[in-house]
Protein backbone atom coordinates (compact mmCIF):
# COMPACT_ATOMS: atom_id res chain seq x y z
CA UNK A 1 0.00 0.00 0.00
CA UNK A 2 0.95 3.24 -0.66
CA UNK A 3 -0.17 6.74 1.25
CA UNK A 4 -2.98 4.78 3.19
CA UNK A 5 -4.12 3.87 6.22
CA UNK A 6 -7.31 2.01 7.22
CA UNK A 7 -9.39 1.29 11.03
CA UNK A 8 -11.62 -0.20 11.70
CA UNK A 9 -13.86 0.89 14.21
CA UNK A 10 -17.16 -1.37 15.07
CA UNK A 11 -18.81 -1.32 11.71
CA UNK A 12 -17.28 1.72 10.07
CA UNK A 13 -14.00 1.88 8.10
CA UNK A 14 -11.92 4.72 8.07
CA UNK A 15 -9.40 5.44 4.78
CA UNK A 16 -6.81 8.11 5.43
CA UNK A 17 -4.76 9.71 2.49
CA UNK A 18 -2.26 12.78 2.55
CA UNK A 19 -3.08 14.54 -0.39
CA UNK A 20 0.35 16.69 -0.17
CA UNK A 21 2.11 12.70 -1.16
CA UNK A 22 2.58 11.77 -4.70
CA UNK A 23 4.11 8.30 -6.03
CA UNK A 24 4.81 9.32 -9.46
CA UNK A 25 2.87 8.89 -12.83
CA UNK A 26 0.56 5.88 -13.46
CA UNK A 27 1.41 3.24 -16.03
CA UNK A 28 -0.29 5.21 -19.18
CA UNK A 29 1.48 8.30 -18.05
CA UNK A 30 -1.77 10.19 -18.13
CA UNK A 31 -2.19 10.90 -14.44
CA UNK A 32 -0.25 11.30 -10.94
CA UNK A 33 -0.87 8.69 -8.06
CA UNK A 34 -1.40 10.21 -5.33
CA UNK A 35 -2.48 6.98 -3.02
CA UNK A 36 -3.04 3.24 -4.40
CA UNK A 37 -3.77 -0.43 -1.97
CA UNK A 38 -2.08 -2.01 -5.27
CA UNK A 39 -4.70 -4.15 -6.15
CA UNK A 40 -7.70 -5.46 -4.18
CA UNK A 41 -6.62 -6.04 -0.46
CA UNK A 42 -8.13 -7.10 2.90
CA UNK A 43 -9.55 -5.13 5.30
CA UNK A 44 -8.13 -4.86 8.92
CA UNK A 45 -9.93 -6.92 11.09
CA UNK A 46 -12.54 -7.98 8.22
CA UNK A 47 -10.74 -10.54 6.02
CA UNK A 48 -13.88 -11.48 3.76
CA UNK A 49 -14.24 -7.65 2.78
CA UNK A 50 -11.96 -6.84 0.35
CA UNK A 51 -10.93 -2.76 -0.93
CA UNK A 52 -9.27 -1.56 -4.25
CA UNK A 53 -8.52 2.43 -4.27
CA UNK A 54 -6.74 4.68 -6.47
CA UNK A 55 -6.38 8.44 -5.41
CA UNK A 56 -4.89 10.29 -8.39
CA UNK A 57 -4.54 13.56 -10.21
CA UNK A 58 -4.44 15.05 -13.51
CA UNK A 59 -0.80 15.50 -14.89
Amino acid sequence: MKNVEMKVEGNILTIKVDLTKEFGPSSSGKTIIIASTEGNIAIPEKEEVKIGLNVYKKK
